[in-house]
């Protein structure tokens, strides 16, 4: 797993994008205390559930894959001029 440029500002951002797409869809509604990782994991299984990304190995899945997963997902929505991809 290759480190991405700037990753931990894209999972921030990642994080943002991901609490809007999961209460967008009505299914979950986060609040102040849910720690990030509560929100982290969620975020990942409702991807893999909406088929939007592929599912990794349950042995794969820990906070800083799932940290990278997520802001991969979120860089490939961006637009190619976008400040993130500098």
């Amino acid at each position: 797993m290759k480190k991405l440029k700037n990753e931990n500002a894209v999972f921030k951002e990642a994080l943002l994008a991901g609490v809007k797409y999961a209460e967008g869809r009505g299914v979950v509604e986060f609040e102040a205390t849910d720690s990030v990782s509560e929100k982290l994991l969620y975020i990942y299984r409702l991807l893999v559930h909406d088929k939007v990304i592929s599912p990794m190995p349950e042995e794969q899945v820990s906070e800083k894959t799932l940290r990278h997963r997520i802001a991969l997902w979120y860089l490939h929505q961006l637009p190619k001029d976008h400040p993130l991809l500098q």
